[in-house]
């Protein structure tokens, strides 16, 4: 039990956090090759629209993204009613994460184009095993004790300021476009003036708190994947605002202010 993360009970659960991290790294480095999961800007960047046999609405796809993983965690109050203050605390800000995702789909978020299928259906599985592995492996460490370092509370405040942080930013996105509008724009505002992707850091603190609060090996193995995976996103975006922008400041970085 070091630094306050409890050591997996089996095997098994260590080779689960050692794919997740591996997983969602892969998936970071296939959109540094140009490789990208085909929605919002990158619909197109890797296919034409031709070879792209199955597509749906960005909203309808967005909330077939997100209402899976939500379920898990409204369902999981009803499968495991106890736990403990540590596992209701994981239960709600999992289910208060996706439950924030599907109200911005229906009321924040302005959509003009499509997604393809096959990423949808890839990113809502992710997103549903997500959810239900954090739940489920956090159960299979319950019989451990309490870790010697308890930081669930720094994980709630971390937890608020990256989904506080992150709805600021997309309602900013959101009053980029007009209604029915299909061009982007440079965003501002915020920590738009020092990063292309700031919602993406305002994620990753989110998922932060979500592992603090766990304080289990695979959360902090997701958390540290998912870290990989929008550094690498955030950074393919840059590549991309720079490459259709030619007033783009150099200056902004992509996710990290005045580092990365």
């Amino acid at each position: 039990m070091a630094l306050g993360i409890v050591s997996p009970p089996s095997l098994a659960l260590t080779a689960a956090s050692v794919l997740a991290l591996i997983s969602l790294s892969i998936l970071g480095v296939l959109e540094t090759r140009g490789i990208h999961l085909k929605y919002s800007k990158f619909f197109n960047a890797s296919s034409s629209s031709s070879s792209i046999s199955s597509k749906v609405p960005s909203r309808v796809g967005m909330f077939l993204l997100y209402t899976p993983a939500f379920l898990v965690g409204v369902a999981s109050f009803w499968f495991f009613p106890d736990g403990g203050s540590r596992f209701l605390l994981l239960k709600s800000t999992i289910t208060i994460h996706f439950f924030k995702r599907i109200f911005e789909v229906g009321f924040i978020h302005k959509y003009s184009g499509d997604m393809a299928l096959d990423s949808t259906i890839i990113i809502s599985v992710s997103y549903f095993f997500l959810s239900l592995s954090l739940i489920y492996t956090h159960i299979l460490n319950q019989q451990l004790p309490e870790p010697s370092i308890d930081l669930m509370y720094p994980g709630i405040v971390l937890f608020l300021i990256g989904i506080g942080g992150n709805f600021y930013h997309h309602y900013l996105l959101s009053k980029l476009r007009a209604k029915g509008g299909r061009d982007y724009k440079i965003p501002t505002g915020g920590l738009f003036e020092l990063v292309v992707c700031p919602h993406y850091l305002f994620e990753i603190l989110g998922f932060m708190g979500i592992s603090l609060i766990s304080q289990t090996l695979y959360s902090f193995s997701v958390t540290l994947g998912i870290v990989v995976y929008l550094m690498c996103r955030s950074y393919v975006t840059r590549r991309w605002y720079m490459s259709k922008f030619e007033d783009f400041p150099k200056e902004t970085r992509a996710i990290i202010p005045y580092i990365f």
